[in-house]
């Protein structure tokens, strides 16, 4: 059995997994977000989830798509509409509870896309959520992650005095698409086995 301390964090989980399945959908598909909004009550009646969290998540996203999209594109290496729709899904949640939801500590917000991407997402689809949302909450919530990065400094790698230079084309990104299969429209993101 479950403490009461736990239950809401499980609870949010819950509606942060049923708003990432919306959002999704509504990549794919263009649906009406209360069609989606029923479609996905209908599918998972029993479901407990804190459904505040869950309203916020779903209808915040698909409302501020654009501008979303907009804070997220500097970040990224092609244009959102390139990513797979798992990844845009994602990266949609994660920037908006990073922008709207500022008492879940950005750490959690990465942290909860990244276990939804190994879900959901393609081998190593969740590290590319990862890093965009490190990114995106640096920009967001930038006194939060120089006080988190304040508190556990990283030590700087020390190069062996023999290692190679960098060759002359080391500035230059290195693009790491995903291979895009083709959605099934009507069974939702697939799931990881």
């Amino acid at each position: 059995m479950s403490s009461p301390a736990s239950a809401p964090k499980s609870a949010r989980r819950k509606s942060r997994e049923l708003a990432f399945q919306g959002i999704y959908e509504w990549l794919l598909s263009g649906s009406d977000p209360g069609a989606i909004e029923a479609f996905l009550h209908e599918r998972y009646p029993t479901i407990k989830l804190d459904e505040a969290h869950f309203q916020s998540l779903l209808h915040g996203v698909l409302r501020d798509a654009g501008m979303l999209d907009a804070l997220i594109q500097p970040h990224i290496d092609r244009k959102t509409a390139e990513l797979s729709p798992v990844e845009h899904a994602l990266l949609l949640l994660g920037t908006f509870e990073l922008q709207q939801h500022v008492d879940v500590p950005y750490r959690v917000v990465i942290n909860e896309a990244v276990e939804l991407g190994k879900v959901y997402g393609g081998t190593d689809g969740y590290r590319y959520v990862n890093g965009v949302l490190d990114r995106v909450a640096a920009q967001l919530r930038p006194l939060e992650v120089q006080a988190a990065n304040a508190s556990h400094p990283q030590p700087a790698p020390e190069a062996p005095s023999n290692a190679p230079q960098p060759g002359p084309f080391a500035h230059i990104p290195v693009s790491h698409k995903s291979h895009r299969t083709a959605p099934r429209r009507s069974a939702g993101p697939r799931r990881n086995g």
